[in-house]
């Protein structure tokens, strides 16, 4: 199996130094994990240019955002107009999204991206590695300074914002882990505009 990391575009100020810690780290794939792959104040992001972009490094790109993004298009995922990421994870379309990167991992070294610059704020790794863990896959988030941070230390600081990172007489480690994403899931949910409606 190959390794797995993420990255936020936010965090970088081209495309070309984006793509420089791609190589560094020897990313050979990219999947975009936004629902909607556009960018207004980075354009240079935008499916098509970075996918060409990509192309010319040497790095594939697919678009997993149908299935693993933070807007769903599922009324069941949705409870007082916030996305709930305890439902996501059991809907058919997020599992296809899970089962193609790690399937993708057997060939390819991937990132998973999306826009912000720090894990713990984005869907794709409350959401996402969350899920991906369960696959005993390492996983490695590529910081706004370049350097990895493995999940194990992301976790960590998960814990520390929820003030759950002290022994805890009737919690487990995991279990306080457990209570910590799901309170940072509904911190960062995607929550309906008035105007929207979802079928």
């Amino acid at each position: 199996m190959k390794q797995l990391f993420t990255i936020g575009y936010a965090a970088f100020e081209s495309i070309s130094s984006f793509a420089q810690w791609l190589h560094y780290y020897d990313v050979d794939a990219i999947a975009d994990v936004r629902s909607v792959p556009y960018s207004k104040f980075r354009p240079e992001f935008n499916k098509e240019t970075l996918t060409d972009n990509l192309k010319k490094n040497g790095i594939k790109y697919v678009f997993l955002g149908e299935y693993c993004g933070a807007r769903i298009d599922d009324s069941s995922c949705y409870v007082d107009g916030c996305v709930d990421y305890t439902k996501v994870k059991e809907t058919k379309k997020f599992k296809y999204g899970i089962e193609r990167i790690v399937n993708g991992l057997a060939n390819y070294n991937i990132s998973l991206l999306c826009a912000e610059k720090d894990p713990i704020y984005c869907h794709r790794d409350i959401l996402i590695c969350r899920n991906l863990k369960l696959h005993n896959i390492p996983i490695s988030h590529i910081l706004a300074d370049g350097k990895l941070e493995n999940n194990d230390s992301t976790e960590k600081r998960l814990l520390k914002i929820f003030k759950l990172d002290a022994n805890e007489l009737f919690l487990t480690v995991d279990e306080q882990l457990e209570i910590a994403y799901d309170r940072q899931g509904k911190n960062i949910a995607y929550k309906l505009q008035r105007e929207e409606v979802i079928d």
